[in-house]
C-alpha cells in the first residue's frame, strides 16, 4: 500500500507538472489532480499506520528473549532500528528537500518510490530465514482481555470475601500478583446462574494480562506533553529559522526544513554511543541486560525535552531582540541579522531526548503487553504522538484565541517579529516539567511484566 501510495504522489506530480503553464512561471492544478494527490497522501499514511507498529514487532520477534545472547541484543535492536530510521530522515531532509525545492518534485517523490520498491524486494527475499511467533491459544488477545473487563464489571456488587471464604479460593485469588487494580479479581468469580462454569470465568493469566495492559495507561497519559513539545521542531522551528540568516557562502541559503537534519544527526551520531559506551557501562553499574530500564530511559529524554525548550525561549529571546535593535520588528520578510545557527543547540537537544525517550518507549510498549499484542502495543506508542501533535493544535489555537482579541498580536503573530514564541515554549517547559513528576511518580509504582527487561 505504501509503494502504491508513492506511487499515485509522483503520478499527481506528473499530471502538474504537465499542466499548462505560462512562461513558466505560474501553474494551475484542477480540483481532480488536487482530489488525487491528497489521497494519494491519504493512502501513504494508512500504509505508515500498518507498516510502522507491525515492522518493529517483527523485528523484535526475532530475537529469543530466553536466550541471554539474544535477549541483549533485542535491546540494542531498538536503538539500531531508531539509527536506520532516522539515517534515512537525514539523507531525506538533506537531498530530497533540495531536489524539490530546485529541481521538480516528480524526481523527489520517484527517488523515495524507488527506493521503497528496493526495499520490498531484500524484505521478500528473507522470507524463508524468519521466524514468526505463534501461541497456543488461538483467541484474540483483545477477547481475553476484553472478557475480564467485562466480566469484573458484572460481578463488582459481589463481594470478593464473602466469595473467598464460600469456595476457599483465596490461594487462588493471591496468586493474582499485585495489590494493582484488585477489582479486576472478580473475573475469577463466577457469575450469577454460570454454575461456576469455566466458560463465563476468566482464568488467572487472562486477569494478569488485563492488569499488565491497564497498567500502561498511566505511563501512556504522562508521556502526552512530551510529544506536545515533539511536534515544535518540525513546525515553529522552521518558521523560526525561516526569518534568519540561513546562507552558506556568497551563493547559497539552506532550506529552513532542512535544519531538522540537525536532529537526525545528532541522533545518528549519539545512538552508537548509547549503545556501545554508555549500556556496557550501565551494565556493569545495574547488572541490567539493557545498563538502565526503559522507564528510566524515557525520564531521561523527558528531562532532556524540557531542557530543549528552555533553550529554545532563551534564543527566540534573543531572535526578537535583534529584530527591534535592527529596527525589523515590523518587517516580517526581512532576514534578521543572526545566523540561523543559534537553532542548532534546541535541535541537538531535541535529537538527544529522542535517543532516551522515543526508544526507550518503543521497547518498553513492545517488551511490556502480553504475547500477541506487540504490534498493538507499539501502537499504543504510535498514538501518542499522533494525539500529541493534536494536542498540540489545539493548545497553540487556544492561546491564539487568548492572546490575540481586542487587535492585539497573539503569541503566534504571522509576523513572527511581534510574535512571542518565546512565552509559548517557556509555558511547555513548564508542562514539560509538572508532566515530569506525574511521570516520575507513576514509573515508581509501576510493576514490570514478569520475565520482562526492567
Amino acid at each position: 500500500m505504501g509503494l502504491q501510495g508513492l506511487g499515485l504522489l509522483t503520478m499527481s506530480a506528473s499530471l502538474v507538472s504537465l499542466t499548462d503553464c505560462k512562461n513558466n512561471t505560474s501553474c494551475s492544478s484542477s480540483t481532480l489532480q488536487v482530489v488525487f494527490f491528497f489521497s494519494s497522501l491519504y493512502l501513504v499514511a494508512i500504509a505508515q499506520g500498518g507498516h510502522k507498529p507491525c515492522v518493529q514487532a517483527f523485528g523484535a520477534d526475532q530475537f529469543d528473549r530466553h536466550d541471554p545472547e539474544e535477549f541483549k541484543s533485542k535491546s540494542s535492536f531498538f536503538n539500531w532500528w531508531y539509527f536506520g530510521v532516522y539515517g534515512g530522515t537525514a539523507v531525506s531532509l538533506s537531498f530530497l528537500n533540495y531536489i524539490q525545492d530546485n529541481l521538480n518534485w516528480v524526481l523527489g517523490f520517484g527517488i523515495p518510490l524507488i527506493s521503497m520498491a528496493i526495499a520490498l524486494i531484500i524484505f521478500l527475499l528473507g522470507v524463508k530465514s524468519y521466524r514468526y511467533s505463534f501461541t497456543d491459544d488461538k483467541t484474540s488477545p483483545l477477547v481475553r482481555i476484553g472478557k475480564v473487563f467485562v466480566v469484573a464489571a458484572r460481578n463488582r456488587r459481589v463481594s470478593t470475601p464473602a466469595f473467598e471464604e464460600e469456595n476457599g479460593c483465596q490461594k487462588t485469588l493471591n496468586r493474582v500478583g499485585s495489590h494493582q487494580y484488585r477489582f479486576l479479581d472478580k473475573a475469577l468469580i463466577p457469575t450469577a446462574g454460570d454454575s461456576g462454569s469455566d466458560q463465563n470465568v476468566c482464568s488467572i493469566t487472562q486477569v494478569e494480562e488485563a492488569k499488565v495492559v491497564l497498567r500502561l495507561v498511566p505511563i501512556w497519559i504522562t508521556c502526552l506533553m512530551y510529544a506536545v513539545v515533539f511536534a515544535q521542531s518540525s513546525t515553529f522551528f522552521t518558521k523560526q529559522g525561516s526569518t534568519m540568516d540561513r546562507s552558506i557562502g556568497p551563493n547559497f541559503k539552506i532550506p529552513a526544513a532542512s535544519l531538522q537534519t540537525l536532529i537526525s544527526l545528532s541522533i545518528v551520531l549519539f545512538i552508537p554511543i548509547y549503545d556501545r559506551v554508555l549500556v556496557p557501562i550501565g551494565r556493569v553499574v545495574t547488572g541490567k541486560p539493557s545498563g538502565i530500564t526503559m522507564l528510566q530511559r524515557t525520564g531521561c529524554g523527558m528531562f532532556i525535552s524540557v531542557l530543549s525548550m528552555v533553550v529554545a525561549a532563551i534564543i527566540e529571546k534573543k531572535r526578537l531582540q535583534t529584530a527591534i535593535d535592527f529596527g525589523l520588528i515590523d518587517m516580517p520578510k526581512a532576514t534578521i541579522p543572526m545566523s540561523v545557527w543559534w537553532l542548532a543547540p534546541q535541535y541537538i537537544l531535541f535529537g538527544l531526548s529522542d535517543v532516551f525517550t522515543m526508544v526507550g518507549l518503543q521497547e518498553f510498549f513492545y517488551d511490556q503487553v502480553p504475547d500477541g499484542l506487540r504490534s498493538i502495543g507499539l501502537s499504543l506508542y504510535l498514538s501518542i504522538f499522533g494525539i500529541g501533535h493534536f494536542l498540540s493544535g489545539f493548545l497553540i489555537s487556544t492561546i491564539e484565541n487568548l492572546t490575540g482579541g481586542n487587535g492585539q498580536d497573539s503569541w503566534f503573530s504571522d509576523n513572527l517579529n511581534r510574535a512571542h514564541l518565546d512565552y509559548y515554549y517557556w509555558l511547555l517547559a513548564g508542562f514539560g516539567i509538572i508532566e515530569l513528576a506525574a511521570y516520575l511518580y507513576c514509573s515508581k509504582s509501576y510493576l514490570y511484566n514478569t520475565g520482562a527487561s526492567k
